[in-house]
Formats: C-alpha cells, structure tokens, sequence
C-alpha cells in the first residue's frame, strides 16, 4: 500500500553481481516488507556501461579507501568539507564534549559563516563574533561563550570520544584510563593498544592510524594549545565491581547509560555491549530487548536501578 520513490545502490560488489548500469529498468520489492530491494536488471539502456564507484572524493579529492569486511567507501581526509559537518556535530554533543547551545543549526550557521572550519576553531570563537549572526543575541553568545570554556575542563575520555575515531566510540573510556594522557595515547603503539582489554584488532588498528595520520596531529595540537584539558580525570573510589562486567540494556528511570558505566568503572568494574558468558550483571530498565532474554536464557543476573544503587550505596 505504499509508493516507493528510490531504492539505494551502496555496495559495489551487489551492483557488479547484477550488472546495475545508470539508465537501467529494473525489478525491485521491499524486502522483508520494509526495505526498497533493487533484485535484477529487465533490460540496460542504449549505450550504457558497467558501473564503478569512484576512487577519490567527489568533495575533497583524497583517495577513498574500503575497508576489508565493509560495502562502504570511506573518506579518510578529517578536513574534507563534506565531512565537517557532521564530524563537528558528533564533537559537540553530549557524549563528546557536551557543549550546550552548540546544537546541529548553531554549527551549521558557524559553519556557513566561516567562523569554524575544525574543531579547535571553536576555541576561538568570540562572542563579538557571534552576536551579528542570525537568531544570536548578546546574552546567547556569552552563554555560548562559558559553555566552550568549560568543555576545555572534560576529562579525557571525553575528548578521545569526541575525535570520532572509527570503531572506538565508548571504549574512549578504556584508553583514556590505560595510558592516563593524550601524549601517552598519541604514542601508543599498536601493540600497547592490543593490551587493552575489550579491544580487539580492527580498534586498535584503527586508533593506531588515526594517530598516525599528519591531520590528526595537527588538530590535537590545536586543542592542546587552546587549554583542553588532555588528562584522565577518572577517580576510582574502591574496586568492590573489579573483574566484574556489566551490560546496560533499556531506559533507565534517571541514569543516563553513560552515566552508570561510568560509576561502573569508578568501582573497578567494566560495562560491554554484548550478553555472554563471561557477563555478571545485566542492568536492565524500561524496553529492554533481545539482551535482556539472553540473559535470562543464560541464567544471569539481571538488575534493576534501585537494585544498582544499593550496590554502590
């Protein structure tokens, strides 16, 4: 009962099996009743000819690389513009560098303005700057102003997590607590990083070469010399959760999941993203899923929140 207007074509190796040309007809359907599914070519066009994806970006011109075990083409330039926006929306959210009033319309606006072109141009900003601009008055741009500056106080996880490195996402905890400072971490080799663990060979791998890329470097110089704090600030008060692991599932009453894995690790213990064996505890709160049945399949103790906070009262 529904009309499709497009199907996407990303993976080159299904759009070669297939034949897929620009100009083709072909026969598509919604797989499993949902997704839009190009299944087979009825008949190519006049002059048409086979298909590649290209081998540099459209937006930037760097080479575009694809990873082994991936269908996606990937741009690795940190400074190729098409990426820029999106990269510095993932900075300043709330699990990043948490940056109140630096939402996705504000960036788009410094952005368009040419007041930001990296994240560390954000460290420059000056609310005289700001004011001129659209929906921005004095009182807003102060706001904005302190809020930058006190983002520069975030413990290094923060940071970490904030540079978008692929793979990594919340395990930005485990290296900040493993090698304590940026310097350290930037210094790391992959080896150290296989040390950690919970990683595995793609993330260290891939830490490995953000680190080693010349942009990288020059970015987190930036962030240095902008004042950001570059160490780890994590506290553990007592190892009552060491050699324990937890996972988070569901809506917790009034935690936030970041916010309990990070008492988790402030107890010594350690939070994963899968339900296995080798699991302790699974904390569960409102529509918690498919982990939630694993472990009860597995006979794992499952949590409430209230239960939680007894065992760290």
């Amino acid at each position: 009962g529904s009309l499709i207007s497009r199907a996407t074509l990303h993976n080159q190796d299904f759009i070669t099996e297939k034949d897929i040309r620009i100009g083709d007809t072909v026969t598509i359907r919604k797989a499993g009743d949902i997704i839009p599914e190009v299944l087979n070519v009825v008949e190519h066009s006049g002059s048409s000819l086979p298909y590649v994806m290209p081998e540099f970006c459209p937006s930037c011109g760097a080479r575009v690389v694809r990873e082994e075990g991936e269908a996606a083409l990937r741009c690795l330039n940190t400074d190729c513009p098409a990426q820029l926006l999106r990269n510095l929306i993932h900075f300043c959210s709330r699990d990043a560098m948490d940056i109140e009033g630096l939402g996705e319309s504000n960036i788009e606006l410094f952005v368009n303005s040419g007041l930001i072109k990296n994240p560390a141009d954000i460290y420059h900003l000056e609310a005289e700057q700001i004011v001129p601009l659209e929906r921005m008055a004095e009182q807003s741009a102060n706001n904005l102003i302190a809020a930058i500056n006190e983002s520069k106080k975030n413990d290094l996880s923060k940071l970490v997590f904030a540079l978008g490195i692929r793979h990594v996402g919340q395990k930005a905890a485990l290296l900040s607590e493993r090698f304590g400072t940026m310097t350290a971490l930037m210094n790391a080799s992959y080896d150290d990083i296989m040390t950690i663990d919970g990683f595995g060979a793609i993330m260290a791998k891939s830490v490995a070469d953000y680190f080693n890329m010349p942009e990288s470097l020059e970015l987190i110089d930036k962030l240095m010399a902008a004042g950001l704090n570059m160490k780890s600030l994590k506290e553990v008060k007592d190892m009552r959760f060491a050699g324990k692991t937890f996972v988070l599932t569901g809506t917790l009453p009034t935690y936030k999941r970041s916010e309990a894995a990070g008492i988790i690790e402030s107890f010594g213990g350690k939070t994963a993203s899968s339900v296995s064996k080798k699991t302790d505890f699974v904390l569960a709160g409102e529509d918690a899923g498919s982990k939630l049945q694993k472990a009860n399949d597995l006979g794992i103790k499952v949590i409430s929140e209230d239960e939680f906070r007894e065992m760290i009262k």
